[in-house]
C-alpha cells in the first residue's frame, strides 16, 4: 500500500463512509414510511438495506482505520421528498445508489494495481452497488416491461 495515495484514497473512503451512513438513515426513515397493503414486503425489504448499508458503512470504517487515518462522523446527503409514494422513494434511492457507485469506482481508480485489499474490497463494493441499483431499477419497472427504467442502471 506504500504506492498509493493515502490522503487520496482515505478522503474518499470517508465520503463513502458518509453516503453509507446516510442510507442507513435513509432506508430506515423510509420504512416509517410505508402504508397500504404491500407495506410489510416493503418494509423488511427497505429495512435489509438499511442493514447493508451499516455492513458497508462498517467495512468503510475499518478500511480508513487500516490506512492509519480517523472515520468521518458525518453523513451524506439525505435525499426526502417528503412523500409517501412508493415510487419516489424508490427513485431516490436509486440516486443514492448511483452515488454510492460513483465513489466506489473513484476508489478503484485510486488503488487499481496498488493495492490488493482496497482493489478487492472496491471491485466487491462495485458488484453489491450494481446488483442493487438494477434491483431498484427492476422495482421501477412495469409489470411485464423488460427495458430498464433510466439509463445507466
Amino acid at each position: 500500500m506504500q504506492n498509493i495515495d493515502r490522503s487520496a484514497t482515505v478522503a474518499v473512503l470517508n465520503r463513502i463512509l458518509e453516503q453509507e451512513l446516510a442510507g442507513v438513515v435513509r432506508y430506515t426513515h423510509y420504512s416509517f414510511l410505508v402504508f397500504g397493503f404491500g407495506r410489510i414486503p416493503i418494509i423488511s425489504w427497505l429495512r435489509t438495506q438499511a442493514d447493508e448499508s451499516l455492513l458497508h458503512a462498517q467495512q468503510a470504517g475499518e478500511m480508513i482505520t487500516m490506512l492509519g487515518d480517523y472515520p468521518s462522523l458525518g453523513l451524506g446527503p439525505l435525499l426526502d421528498s417528503h412523500t409517501t409514494d412508493i415510487a419516489t422513494i424508490l427513485r431516490e434511492s436509486l440516486e443514492a445508489e448511483r452515488r454510492g457507485l460513483a465513489l466506489y469506482r473513484e476508489l478503484m481508480v485510486l488503488v487499481e494495481g496498488r493495492s490488493v485489499a482496497l482493489e478487492e474490497y472496491a471491485r466487491q463494493m462495485i458488484y453489491a452497488e450494481e446488483v442493487h441499483a438494477s434491483e431498484v431499477d427492476k422495482m421501477l419497472r412495469r409489470p411485464g416491461d423488460v427495458a430498464a427504467f433510466a439509463p445507466g442502471s
